[in-house]
C-alpha cells in the first residue's frame, strides 16, 4: 500500500565534553590549563528529495540517530565534530511531534532543507575558565545533551485540483482521460488505493489535479480509509465533485453532494468553504425521456454559487470545459499554497546553560568539602544568601543540579563543611 505516514524517532548528536588537562613541558614545571573544546554533536536534517513520493522507507527503520561530537583533547586540541544525519522526504511532507500532532516543518514550497534537531554544543576545556582567583582550573564544561524526540511524518499531497467523490463514479476515468489528451501531462503513478496526480497543461498555465480515493461516508470520524487520504486535500485550491449523473449504480447524486461535503465540512470547515465545481458525469448512460438528473443538480447547487457541468469521461465530452472552467476559478482565487505554520519548537526542549563545577575533599581536613567551577560562582552572584528566601533558592539549586548528590557520593557526613567562594555552611541531611 501507498505510505503516507510514518512514525520515527530521531535523535541528534551529544556535545563532546570540554577536557581537563595541564601544560607538560620540561622547564615548564608550572604549565597552565591547555584543556581542549569538545566537538559539536551532529544535527538531524530533513531535505525535500525530488525522486521520492511516498514515505515508503521510514516503515522500515524506526531510529535515526546523527553522532555525538567527540570529547576535547590536551593542548588545546579542539574534538571532532559528529556526523549529520540527512533524511530525505518528498515534497509536501509535514513533520510534526507525535505526542502533541503540533507541527514542527512543513517540507514543502521553497522549504527544501530544514534542521530539526540540533546537535549538542560542545563543552568548554578547563583553559577557558583560568582566572587569577583560580589558575589551576580542574573542571571543564560537559557537552550539551542529545535531543530526541518522536516525529510524524505525513505526506500531504500538492495539487491545486483535488477529485472527490464516492467510488465507482468515474474519477480515476476522468483522470486519465484528461492526461491522455493533452501530450504535456505527466503522470505520478500509486498503488491502486493511493491519491494520483496528473498535470494539465492549459495553453502555457497548467494545474495539477489529484484523485482522492476510498473517500466515504464516515470518512471524516476516520471510517475506511477516510482519514488518510482526506489529508491530501488540504492543500487542494479547488475542488471537483464528480458524481454518477445517470445513477447507474442506484446512488442519488444529489445526495452524494451533501454526504461528501457533511465529510470535508467535518474534517476541516475550511476545506468546505473552497470553490467548488460539480462534475455530473456519466451523461452518455442517461436514457432520453427521463427527467433530467443535470437539471436537478443544477437547481439545487446553481443558487448556492456551485456551477454543474455535465460530462462523460469515458466519450470526453464536456471535458475541455471543466477544464477551463477549472483554470478560471484557479485563476480567481488566491494562488498563495497552503503552507502549514510551525507550532512546535525542539529546541525549547534544551533549558539552561551547562556550566561545569568540581566537588573535592580538602587536602587540609577530611571534613571540608570543595565546590568550585563558573557554576557556583554565577549562582552566588544573583543570589541573597542571607535571606531566608534566598538560601531556599540555594538549596533548592543545589539539590536539583545533582551536587547534593555529588557531594554524597564524595562521602560527606553530617556536620561536615562545604566550602564555595568564600562562603560555607554545614552539611545535614
Amino acid at each position: 500500500m501507498f505510505a503516507d505516514r510514518a512514525k520515527i524517532i530521531i535523535r541528534s548528536g551529544k556535545g563532546g565534553d570540554g577536557h581537563v588537562s595541564f601544560r607538560r613541558e620540561l622547564y615548564v614545571p608550572n604549565g597552565g590549563p591547555d584543556g581542549g573544546d569538545g566537538g559539536r554533536g551532529g544535527d538531524v536534517v530533513f531535505e525535500v528529495d525530488e525522486g521520492q513520493n511516498t514515505l515508503g522507507e521510514y516503515r522500515h527503520r524506526r531510529k535515526y540517530k546523527a553522532s555525538d561530537g567527540e570529547e576535547g583533547g590536551k593542548r588545546r586540541c579542539h574534538g571532532a565534530d559528529g556526523k549529520d544525519v540527512i533524511l530525505k522526504v518528498p515534497e509536501g511532507t509535514v513533520i510534526m511531534d507525535a505526542a502533541s500532532k503540533k507541527v514542527i516543518a512543513d517540507m514543502s514550497g521553497d522549504n527544501r532543507r530544514q534542521v530539526i534537531l540540533k546537535g549538542g554544543r560542545g563543552g568548554k576545556g578547563n583553559m577557558h575558565y583560568a582566572t587569577a582567583t583560580m589558575q589551576v582550573p580542574k573542571y571543564a564544561q560537559p557537552g550539551q545533551p542529545a535531543q530526541e524526540l518522536e516525529v510524524l511524518l505525513e505526506l500531504k499531497v500538492i495539487a491545486d485540483v483535488g477529485l472527490v467523490g464516492f467510488p465507482n463514479v468515474g474519477k480515476s476515468t476522468l483522470l486519465s482521460r484528461v492526461t491522455n489528451a493533452q501530450p504535456k501531462i505527466a503522470n505520478y503513478h500509486f498503488t491502486t488505493l493511493s491519491p494520483n496526480l496528473g498535470v494539465v497543461d492549459m495553453e502555457g498555465d497548467g494545474f495539477v489535479i489529484a484523485d482522492i480515493p476510498g473517500l466515504i461516508e464516515g470518512a471524516s470520524e476516520g471510517v475506511g480509509l477516510g482519514h488518510e487520504f482526506l489529508r491530501h486535500i488540504e492543500r487542494t485550491r479547488v475542488i471537483i465533485h464528480i458524481v454518477d449523473a445517470a445513477s447507474t449504480e442506484g446512488r442519488d447524486p444529489v445526495e452524494d453532494i451533501y454526504k461528501i461535503n457533511k465529510e470535508l465540512e467535518a474534517y476541516n470547515p475550511e476545506i468546505a468553504a473552497r470553490p467548488q465545481v460539480i462534475a455530473a458525469n456519466k451523461i452518455d448512460a442517461i436514457y432520453e425521456g427521463e427527467q433530467s438528473p443535470v437539471d436537478r443538480l443544477k437547481a439545487e447547487f446553481e443558487p448556492k454559487g456551485i456551477r454543474v457541468m455535465p460530462i462523460s469521461a469515458v466519450s470526453g465530452q464536456g471535458l475541455k470545459e471543466l477544464l477551463h472552467y477549472v483554470q478560471e476559478l484557479l485563476n480567481t482565487t488566491e494562488k498563495k499554497p497552503v503552507i502549514f505554520e510551525q507550532e512546535f519548537f525542539p529546541e525549547d526542549m534544551l533549558m539552561g546553560e551547562n556550566l561545569p563545577y568540581t566537588v573535592e575533599i580538602s587536602d587540609e581536613d577530611a571534613h571540608v568539602f570543595l565546590i568550585e567551577g563558573p557554576r557556583i560562582e554565577k549562582m552566588l552572584g544573583y543570589t541573597n544568601l542571607d535571606s531566608e528566601k534566598g538560601f531556599s533558592f540555594f538549596q533548592k539549586f543545589l539539590k536539583e543540579s545533582g551536587i547534593l548528590e555529588d557531594l554524597e557520593k564524595a562521602g560527606i557526613q553530617d556536620g561536615d563543611t562545604v566550602r564555595m567562594y568564600g562562603f560555607e555552611f554545614d552539611y545535614y541531611k
